[in-house]
């Protein structure tokens, strides 16, 4: 082949990579298959890199039905209901065109759990931008992005009629060079009717469905393998582009199939296209198979067998149909208007065989591809900072008046009310939403077919991944499960979007390791299994990585919909408690970032056993119609909890807390929740059954909110809560 280094750099292949592709093909490859093992090695889809780490996550449990290795996890629900769901990320193709990079990645979340069998009920989202609030280039391009995918997310998501109800924001200057978009979407559907993504039965069809293709998206996969330069910032032509209304005609069109025994798999073609769908689907069952490009309904003239295998247009999907059926699934697909053509077949060959209008063009072994794509141990070293900061305290600078740090923590972007972000999305839709976005904590749908209901949460705080990337970690996980309990719910199962930069850093590759570490033992402690996830590495531009951020998405059943807990205040004269105990903890903490502009210090002490203990309480105490809210607490501390409290409800409390040093109001100990109650008594009684620690530390009601040595009037806080995110991000529209 000429120019053989070349191509194998733009495929992001080494001389040794090519040594192993020819000792597997027992011959040159031609460029058709570089480019398949290329896509099929990349980081997306091989986890090269992160495969190592990943061995040992908990996975199973009772109620686990299908755990990772599917296109999404799936947990039982009771009554025949089975809850399928997965995060993934869309980072660098929502970096180089926001708007599309967003859409689609909603638009492939949604396709992941719709193969499965489940109708979407309900989207969520993670996403981390950089400084918006100067005016310099640096914050304007951030507002620019955050415009851009908050308008794909909820373009895509709102064309489809699936409710986007909930998510988490976050800002800093370390996401300046890479913004990170994750998707999260949950569906259900009957427990005995899950598809999966299989090709099997010698001589059984391979009908491709959906949209035409197109060049569009070429070289996606291959493009997570690496980091960003200021020139590469131009690879528009890897970003895909979206269709709902397309979109939304396949997800019916295929639940109208799955209502039909004609299918033996289907699959999604995500990342790397019609590569990653084929060969996965004939790898899970060991089979071969054969597929003529020439057959593939293609959207541009002159399309070649490379593009059509490795283009990554949306709106596609790869079935495995049962011989004979072939006329059925057709008539389906045409009704809904969609493309279907049967493009190959299985066989017994154990290869991947591709035909170019009858003619061999390429042929792959299919195990191999697989099996032994590169598994690398990259070497790891502890970060050189980890030492600089972690004694730092509050007490090392000078002291703030708690007046002033409330007033600049309250205000800040990651506290303030992000209503211009989710009254775009519409999340009301199919009627199921019980608590919606903006109400805090987590989001709740209810599920019509048993009268449960479904809560969820998505969080991490990369501060605390900064200063101890294993602690950070299992804290995410934590405070997801504490969302998720706080509406009554309990914690069952998370997904993952682990998000880091390059993993060639030895620094970065022990951050990864740790956050792993940290998920295991989290999950194992708190008994909520991995069943989903996505790793995504290289979130880095001209050498400047993002933070560790490696966002976990907690799904939680309540077993009657209409016990769900709210977070905000609900009655005048009811009682305030806070639960758990607060230390004078202010690691990774948002006081030290807006007070002294430091990410720095001890993570707050992690003990699993009163978290887990902290869930069953607010659990049972719910179940008890002992609470009328519960909220926990996070960043910010207590005060910054209840202020958000108050200005939701929209009613003033006063509430005095005993504390050692007046500015732990701020701290961000963990373990903690503030409840309201009405029967002190009978709450009070139930606390010292559960050997639980309580608070009372005041009341709902007045028109001001007074917390220790902060009082505001109310109205003006709720301006500040409730105008200043849509005044920053619309300020040079």
């Amino acid at each position: 082949m000429q120019n053989l280094d070349e191509t194998l750099k733009s495929h992001k292949l080494t001389q040794e990579d090519y040594t192993h592709i020819k000792k597997i093909l027992n011959r040159e490859p031609n460029l058709l298959e570089i480019g398949i093992f290329s896509a099929m090695w990349s980081e997306h889809c091989s986890y090269k890199s992160s495969k190592k780490y990943l061995v040992g996550f908990p996975t199973t449990a009772p109620w686990v039905i299908q755990g990772p290795g599917e296109n999404a996890g799936v947990i039982d629900i009771g009554d025949g209901m089975a809850a399928v769901f997965k995060m993934e990320s869309h980072n660098h193709p929502s970096f180089i065109e926001p708007y599309q990079g967003a859409a689609t990645g909603v638009g492939g979340i949604l396709r992941d759990v719709f193969t499965m069998g489940a109708r979407p009920i309900a989207n969520m989202n993670a996403l981390r931008f950089g400084d918006v609030t100067k005016d310099n280039k640096v914050s304007r391009h951030q507002r620019y992005l955050v415009r851009g995918v908050v308008a794909g997310i909820g373009d895509y998501g709102n064309c489809m009629g699936v409710p986007t109800i909930g998510g988490e924001t976050f800002f800093d200057d370390a996401y300046n060079g890479n913004i990170l978009v994750n998707a999260f979407t949950l569906g259900t559907c009957k427990s005995d009717e899950i598809f999966y993504g299989r090709a099997e039965g010698i001589g059984n069809p391979v009908i491709y469905v959906g949209s035409k293709t197109g060049r569009d998206g070429l070289g996606g996969a291959v493009m997570s393998s690496d980091s960003f330069t200021e020139e590469s910032k131009s690879l528009r032509p890897t970003v895909q582009v979206g269709d709902p209304f397309t979109e939304k005609l396949l997800l019916e069109a295929c639940l109208e199939l799955f209502k039909h025994d004609y299918i033996v798999g289907i699959q999604d073609m995500g990342a790397a296209g019609l590569t990653s769908s084929s060969f996965e689907m004939a790898g899970r069952s060991g089979s071969g198979m054969r597929m003529d490009l020439g057959l593939v309904p293609a959207r541009e003239e002159g399309m070649t067998p490379y593009e059509f295998m490795l283009s990554e247009s949306q709106e596609r999907m790869l079935i495995c149909a049962k011989k004979g059926c072939e006329d059925k699934i057709i008539e389906i697909f045409e009704k809904w208007d969609l493309d279907v053509a049967v493009i190959g077949e299985v066989s017994d060959s154990g290869n991947m065989e591709l035909l170019w209008h009858g003619e061999k063009v390429g042929e792959i072994p299919i195990d191999p591809i697989t099996e032994e794509a590169p598994v690398l141990d990259r070497p790891i070293k502890k970060p050189t900072y980890l030492e600089k900061i972690k004694d730092t305290t509050i007490d090392d600078f000078e002291k703030v008046d708690n007046d002033e740090a409330f007033d600049k923590i309250f205000s800040s972007l990651e506290v303030v009310n992000k209503a211009w972000i989710y009254e775009q999305y519409d999340s009301t839709v199919q009627t199921n939403t019980i608590k919606a976005p903006g109400s805090l904590d987590a989001s709740v749908v209810r599920i019509k077919e048993n009268g449960k209901a479904l809560a969820m949460s998505s969080d991490c705080n990369p501060r605390y991944c900064y200063i101890d990337p294993e602690g950070g970690a299992a804290a995410a996980v934590m405070e997801s499960g504490r969302n998720v309990a706080m509406s009554g719910a309990l914690p069952l199962a998370i997904t993952d979007c682990l998000n880091y930069g390059n993993p060639e850093n030895p620094e970065i590759m022990w951050q990864f390791a740790k956050g792993c570490e940290g998920i295991k033992k989290a999950c194992t402690a708190l008994n909520t299994p991995v069943v989903s996830g996505n790793v995504s590495l290289y979130n880095e531009t001209d050498g400047v990585g993002v933070f560790p951020t490696p966002s976990i998405a907690m799904v939680g059943l309540n077993e009657n919909q209409n016990s769900i807990l709210p977070s905000s205040f609900q009655k005048e004269g009811a009682s305030l408690y806070l639960i758990g105990e607060t230390k004078s903890e202010f690691g990774g903490s948002l006081y030290l970032k807006e007070m002294y502009r430091k990410v720095e210090g001890t993570l707050p002490t992690i003990e699993f056993e009163k978290e887990l203990k902290l869930w069953e309480f607010i659990i049972s105490a719910n179940r008890e119609k002992l609470l009328n809210c519960a909220k926990d607490v996070s960043v910010g501390g207590f005060v910054i909890a209840l202020a958000k409290m108050s200005c939701t409800s929209g009613l003033g409390m006063a509430v005095g807390v005993r504390l050692e040093d007046e500015r732990d109001i701020f701290s961000e100990s963990f373990s903690r929740a503030i409840v309201e109650v009405d029967d002190n008594n009978a709450f009070e009684e139930f606390a010292k059954k559960h050997d639980i620690k309580i608070d009372r530390i005041g009341k709902v009601g007045a028109e001001e909110f007074i917390c220790n040595d902060i009082k505001r009037d109310l109205s003006k806080m709720q301006d500040v809560y409730f105008n200043r995110f849509r005044e920053v991000i619309e300020s040079d529209i």
